[in-house]
């Protein structure tokens, strides 16, 4: 069994401008390799290789490819295509499609999922911006990218310093109302494999900002939920418009009436946490090797 982790050039070990938390890359390699039996293997590879480059590999499951935001249509082509070649592809490339856009937060919503409030705006400005904080009747706003990951191009705004006049999303948007409980109890990250609870943790921002990813200055504890905030993570699972995939992270925040809100279900390529989830490596080639007997194409080194 030979598997590509798809990366990008600046995940991969030995890049000259390798991001500051592609330690992240080598944790969950590292964790993958740790589980390997005898006649399996992992690769990282750049999903932008040439095509041919994977029809090698058993399976391609997504790891770190963390230029995607920008290359929407040609990431997805890419996955198709090398699912087309028969080798296939975790997460599936339907279940990519329909996650890349974080306007799925409006169809969870209508499934009974709960969710942040959200507006999904195509290009807002300053007076959408302004017209916001009346619609949610709040004083500070989250402004993301609708295509986007790692916090990257996000903007929080207050009443008392909104948008610049001339200033413009650039990109289709999702806001929100800022709540209080990411400062101050954190976000709750939830991993689960092929639809069973792997382990959680809660990520805390570094003092004086709200974003909880380790580029900013972020941390994290493992932690194990409540009953109640498993049963949450569990809902959103269970409103998905298809079956678990074979890695989902949920990540929530606790909401005004003490119940946590999904923030966004990640199905692309989260970070899995691997050192707070030691089973992690372990539970993931299970379901790999279940999927490839499934499809017939068995374990073959």
């Amino acid at each position: 069994m030979k598997i590509a982790f798809l990366a990008c050039a600046t995940t991969l070990p030995g890049a000259p401008d390798r991001r500051g938390d592609a330690f992240e890359h080598d944790q969950q390699m590292a964790a993958l390799t740790a589980a390997l039996r005898p006649g399996e293997s992992v690769e990282d590879i750049d999903w932008l290789a040439p095509l041919e480059a994977f029809a090698g590999f058993d399976l391609a499951i997504i790891g770190t490819p963390w230029d995607y935001q920008d290359n929407r249509e040609a990431f997805l082509a890419k996955l198709e295509a090398i699912a087309a070649l028969g080798v296939p592809v975790c997460n599936a490339p339907e279940v990519v499609r329909w996650n890349i856009d974080k306007g799925y937060l409006a169809e969870l919503g209508e499934r009974g999922v709960a969710t942040i409030p959200t507006l999904l705006l195509d290009n807002p400005g300053r007076d959408e911006i302004l017209a916001a904080f009346d619609h949610f009747g709040c004083d500070r706003l989250v402004v993301k990218r609708r295509v986007g990951a790692g916090a990257e191009g996000q903007f929080d705004f207050t009443r008392r310093a909104p948008p610049a006049e001339d200033w413009r999303m650039g990109h289709p948007a999702l806001v929100q109302p800022f709540l209080p409980g990411i400062v101050t109890e954190g976000e709750h990250s939830l991993i689960f494999i092929d639809g069973a609870f792997s382990h959680g943790l809660i990520k805390r921002p570094a003092p004086g900002d709200y974003r909880v990813q380790s580029l900013y200055g972020g941390w994290d504890t493992a932690v194990m939920p409540a009953p109640a905030d498993l049963a949450a993570a569990e809902a959103v699972l269970a409103g998905l418009p298809f079956p678990a995939p074979l890695y989902t992270r949920i990540d929530l925040v606790r909401g005004p009436d003490g119940n946590l809100l999904l923030m966004e279900a990640e199905l692309i390529e989260p970070f899995l946490y691997p050192l707070q989830g030691p089973e992690l490596g372990p539970r993931l080639l299970a379901g790999i090797r279940r999927r490839l007997t499934a499809s017939g194409r068995g374990t073959r080194s």
